[in-house]
């Protein structure tokens, strides 16, 4: 394999995250293909690091810099970057940083602007201490979006510098151990045999936080199915939608599959339809089915039509993971502060209601629904609830909130979940 320069490949990733709109899940991987294996974490480090650190790379670039790159020079806008986010964030010596950005320029074909580059890193190494003290007095100090500050700030008018502050932290690792091959206290000290040290969750039974992220091939038993990642506040579903063997449950907006595997660990004799809009992710639905030794039945399919993919069914349970903002989980997904827009918000809530409302005559009388977002905004969570619970009388709200305040919102800790939302509604 030709040695490619990583920070070179870095910055041609970011540029496509935020100057056309494109997920870093899905630019990543082929970048990640041209690199050797102990290099793709490095490589993923510097794209996940610059896009959670974004405005506070953008504002030294200004200071910096007496005009922006612009067309085909914007990519070394973005190199830029990466040289700044090494000397700051990362243990890479500053030298070696220094020269492989500065190589970055003769990677994407522009040798002649290697002077200016190294010129404007080595001035910020001059300037380092005095830049990052008018930086910690200035409005972008928070990482985030003007209009999503906001929104957070009227949301939660006490906490919203907490959740600001969680979102800008590196997530931490949490697994589901499948009680169908151990109980949680004996895969720990699995866990313990193998070196590693996890910690439980009060709340969720078959959580476990690892104490530092690995590889899931380090994991006891990955292969053979005996535990998944998937972080504590998605598994928290489970302890509302509570799934029985022998119940016919629907999961919808179910890819990955990490909830329909969930619900056949603690209902394995469950019958379960799992179904998702988008194709390219229900393979991903198969392959974690696979994994565990599972059968459900799953299906490409629109929320907003359930007669074209279950024709008159009825459903015991309904598991509805519902299309939001995901600015619950920022921290696993940095580039959703830069991909999302204010409207998006008001756009996202009327796709959720119109879900809701389709779905619910598929529920049984005295069937449960479980309405669960990863999104920290009330306008997709107790607001949305609190208006589906007004125009339909037969659901009722059961064990997560009050119909003043509908539901139960978690937000973003550092040794905590996700932010997630969860409303348990109960057919009449």
């Amino acid at each position: 394999m030709k040695k490619q320069n990583l920070r070179s490949l870095a910055a041609q990733a970011i540029e496509q995250v935020v100057e056309q709109g494109q997920s870093l899940s899905n630019v990543l991987p082929p970048f990640q293909q041209k690199v050797s294996d102990k290099d793709k974490a490095l490589l993923q480090e510097l794209c996940f690091g610059v896009l959670r650190t974004l405005p506070q790379l953008e504002w030294l670039i200004g200071k910096l810099m007496s005009r922006p790159m612009t067309g085909k020079q914007r990519v070394l806008h973005y190199l830029i970057m990466v040289g700044f986010y090494q000397l700051l964030h990362t243990r890479i010596p500053p030298h070696a940083a220094l020269a492989e950005t500065v190589e970055g320029a003769v990677a994407v074909k522009r040798p002649q602007l290697k002077g200016l580059i190294n010129g404007v890193l080595r001035q910020f190494q001059r300037q380092q201490d005095e830049l990052l003290a008018e930086f910690s007095r200035s409005e972008k100090r928070f990482l985030h979006p003007d209009w999503l500050l906001k929104r957070l700030q009227k949301a939660y008018p006490q906490k919203w510098e907490a959740v600001v502050e969680a979102n800008n932290l590196r997530p931490p690792m949490w697994l589901r151990v499948n009680r169908n091959h151990h109980s949680r206290d004996a895969w720990l000290a699995l866990l313990e045999e193998a070196g590693m040290s996890g910690f439980t969750h009060p709340d969720y039974s078959d959580a476990v936080r690892l104490a530092a992220p690995t590889s899931v091939l380090a994991l006891p038993g990955f292969e053979q199915g005996w535990v998944t990642v998937q972080d504590a506040s998605a598994q928290g579903c489970m302890n509302f939608l509570e799934p029985q063997n022998g119940e016919r449950i629907l999961d919808l907006c179910a890819a990955p599959g990490g909830k329909t595997t969930h619900i056949l660990e603690v209902a394995p004799q469950a019958s379960v339809m799992a179904v998702d809009i988008d194709e390219q992710r229900l393979s991903r639905v198969y392959d974690n089915l696979k994994r565990l030794g599972m059968k459900a039945e799953v299906k490409q399919g629109d929320g907003r039509k359930p007669d074209q993919w279950c024709g008159d069914e009825q459903f015991d349970r309904i598991l509805l993971d519902a299309p939001c903002s995901a600015t619950g989980v920022i921290r696993r997904h940095p580039d959703i502060k830069w991909l999302r827009r204010d409207r998006d918000i008001n756009e996202l809530a009327q796709l959720q209601a119109e879900i809701l409302d389709a779905v619910w005559p598929h529920l049984k009388s005295g069937g449960t629904l479980v309405y669960a977002t990863c999104s920290v905004l009330p306008e997709e969570n107790s607001l949305q609830i609190a208006a589906f619970l007004k125009r339909t009388p037969d659901a009722h709200l059961q064990t997560t909130g009050t119909s003043e305040h509908p539901g139960k919102q978690n937000l973003p800790g550092a040794e905590e979940g996700d932010g997630f939302f969860y409303a348990k509604l109960i057919k009449a």
